[in-house]
């Protein structure tokens, strides 16, 4: 006994099953319990579903032909009345035609009108199956017993509701808007990216970064000084003070006039070298400024000044700085960049002053490692001389 067969006989238990209205009503209820199970797993096809509901209307009328009285046959087969099922697009079966479950049942095998023998004593006897009711939902029948459908069928596999398991038919009812979703995502990834790469110059080169003006290596012209056995680096300490006279920017016995942003640091220090201030710019590439007062500016304007910076890397850590100056209404230096070492060296640099008066201080701003990785960088000295 498979599983629909079984549902509608222990439902027949819970009332009288000679009542017609009766199995009536338990019909109804398999076939709405059929309809929940189908609504409940959506990957049934629609395939699927008809074979099930026929499986189901079959059953019905084998078991349904079991109550039914048998009555004399009316006529030929032609004549035989239509018996219809009124389950969504089930066909009608006539007793003249092959039913999907028999027309005709009599005591013995299934036999045809036209083979059934005519004697009085072996007439054949026909039954007329009622009409089987479509599915309609458990809350037109408040008597009738409630049939589980839900589970699969352990016996007859055609009756089994199983998934689709065709993925090719699953990717192709889905692929298009998961496709379109995901292209959609990356281009916008990708936009976004390219977006803040732009942003952020990952795309310019080291030349395109640095928008100081293009400028000769930090040394003196040949008149002015000559490097010590044809060195091109930055000048000895001392190399250049024979013929300059030094207006003095910044010295370590008074630092009052530097500023260190919160994430940077300035301290004196002292060693057999002599006394330094040694700086160390933050995480944020944050620079340390050092006053340059409005008297020097006034003694600048309209000249051509050198500026040396006398510094050194901190020990066993050689850095690279870079230099920023805003001289007020006399301008700025552009931005110079040098690599220092662990010798104590000095770094040039010239600006022409416009001929005007600057109204204010300046600052010499000076960020201790340009790649942010935390070097410092000791400054003994900052100093400016007029060019002859």
């Amino acid at each position: 006994m498979d599983a629909i067969e079984k549902a509608i006989r222990n439902a027949f238990e819970k009332g009288n099953a000679e009542d017609r209205a009766f199995r009536e009503r338990v019909y109804r209820s398999a076939f709405a319990a059929l309809d929940r199970a189908l609504q409940a797993n959506p990957d049934v096809t629609v395939e699927v579903a008809i074979k099930r509901r026929k499986a189901i209307q079959a059953k019905i009328t084998e078991i349904e032909s079991e109550f039914l009285p048998a009555v004399p046959d009316i006529g030929p087969q032609g004549d035989a009345p239509a018996v219809e099922l009124g389950v969504g697009a089930s066909p009608t079966v006539e007793s003249g035609q092959q039913p999907s479950s028999p027309a005709v049942v009599v005591d013995g095998p299934v036999q045809s009108a036209s083979d059934a023998p005519r004697s009085a004593s072996d007439a054949p006897r026909s039954r007329v199956l009622p009409v089987v009711p479509d599915i309609m939902p458990d809350a037109s029948l408040p008597d009738a017993p409630a049939i589980d459908m839900s589970a699969p069928a352990t016996a007859g596999a055609a009756t089994e509701v199983a998934p689709d398991r065709d993925e090719r038919r699953i990717r192709g009812r889905r692929l298009p808007l998961t496709a379109i979703f995901l292209t959609v995502t990356l281009l916008a990834a990708v936009g976004i990216g390219l977006f803040f790469a732009v942003q952020t110059g990952v795309f310019k080169t080291q030349a395109q970064l640095d928008t100081a003006p293009p400028e000769a290596p930090p040394t003196v012209n040949g008149d002015d000084f000559t490097p010590a056995n044809g060195d091109t680096g930055p000048a000895k300490p001392g190399a250049a003070d024979q013929s300059r006279n030094w207006i003095n920017v910044f010295s370590p016995t008074d630092a009052s006039h530097v500023s260190a942003p919160s994430d940077a640091k300035a301290e004196v220090m002292k060693d057999d070298t002599g006394s330094f201030l040694r700086i160390r710019s933050g995480a944020s590439g944050s620079a340390i400024s050092f006053d340059v007062g409005q008297g020097v500016l006034e003694k600048l304007a309209g000249k051509h000044a050198m500026f040396d910076i006398i510094a050194r890397s901190e020990e066993g850590k050689e850095t690279q700085i870079s230099v920023d100056c805003n001289f007020g209404e006399l301008g700025d230096c552009g931005r110079k960049r040098y690599a220092v070492g662990q010798q104590r060296n000095e770094y040039l640099f010239d600006v022409q002053f416009p001929n005007k008066h600057p109204g204010s201080a300046g600052t010499i701003a000076v960020n201790s490692d340009f790649d942010k990785q935390g070097k410092a960088a000791d400054i003994y000295e900052i100093r400016v001389s007029v060019e002859p």
